[in-house]
């Protein structure tokens, strides 16, 4: 049994009280926005560099304790951390005790597989495929980005079962958890490179290419290789994708074709302007408020 503890704060102090409740005992503490599920929810949306100046205006932050921790030592702690935190009182507050689970178990029901297109599926290993005669994608949630359940990724995934043809050379930028360069490798492409910034992405991306028994060339690294090729694709943030607009742009081969998503529909025109000179792109599916930029480069 643990004790959850949720209490009120603006975002100048939510930071602060959440690393004074870490000194004082807590076993864990998260900051959530308090206006989820209304119409005062703000997303934030962070990118390299780019990072939010703040949290939401209105927060709360979620401390979980021992469920043995008695009445009053708890009420010390939070007294402790709220003064520590620049707090003239302990915020308004509230408790609940969590109960002991099978933690895995629910955060494994938490995913089901996912349908793509008619022919290809992204299937926890804990599921039965939905469809054995479909290109099924073994894939866990993990480290790294990309399960397939991301709009951008499903609208990369999409392109991919429409654009890759048997033994076409593929360029994955910003592989994450493999799950782009595995379904291109699934779909018949001969020669896949994944290139991720994160070690931690790259070493996802070896496992999962074995599990699903596909080879990857994967590299870790900032800068696109040398080679070009004829499909490539970057799932990745506006900033980055226009930053890296012509080392990107020069890895498509003459008649190649090229998708980018990780963009916001209200960031498109961002992109495509940092694009022309390399590329002419054009708006080729949204999803939930996401759009995918596609581009083909002039043949020889």
């Amino acid at each position: 049994m643990w004790i959850s503890v949720t209490l009120q704060a603006d975002a100048d102090k939510a930071e602060a009280l959440s690393d004074a409740l870490m000194e004082a005992g807590a076993l864990s503490v998260s900051i959530e926005d308090a206006d989820a599920g209304t119409e005062a929810e703000t997303p934030q949306f962070g990118e390299p560099g780019h990072l939010p100046t703040s949290l939401w205006a209105h927060s709360k932050v979620i401390a979980l304790f021992d469920g043995d921790t008695g009445g009053e030592t708890l009420a010390a702690m939070l007294g402790e951390a709220a003064s520590a935190a620049g707090f003239a009182a302990v915020p308004p507050f509230s408790t609940e005790t969590v109960a002991e689970q099978n933690w895995v178990q629910l955060t494994q029901s938490q995913f089901d597989p996912i349908r793509i297109t008619d022919r290809m599926w992204i299937v926890p290993s804990w599921h039965e495929a939905p469809d054995a005669d479909a290109i099924n994608i073994e894939l866990d949630p993990g480290m790294a980005f990309g399960t397939g359940s991301h709009p951008t990724t499903r609208l990369c995934l999409e392109w991919l079962c429409d654009t890759v043809t048997p033994g076409c050379s593929v360029l994955d930028y910003g592989c994450g958890s493999g799950i782009l360069g595995i379904a291109a490798a699934r779909l018949g492409a001969g020669d896949v490179l994944g290139i991720d910034i994160d070690e931690k992405a790259v070493e996802a991306a070896r496992d999962n290419a074995e599990r699903n028994r596909v080879r990857l060339r994967l590299q870790h690294s900032a800068q696109p290789t040398g080679e070009t090729f004829e499909c490539v694709v970057a799932n990745i943030l506006t900033n980055p994708l226009c930053v890296l607009a012509p080392a990107i742009a020069a890895r498509v081969a003459p008649g190649g074709q090229v998708a980018l998503s990780g963009v916001l529909e209200s960031q498109a025109e961002q992109v495509i302007e940092a694009w022309a000179p390399f590329i002419t792109l054009r708006a080729g599916a949204t999803l939930e408020g996401w759009v995918r930029l596609e581009g083909r480069r002039p043949g020889p």
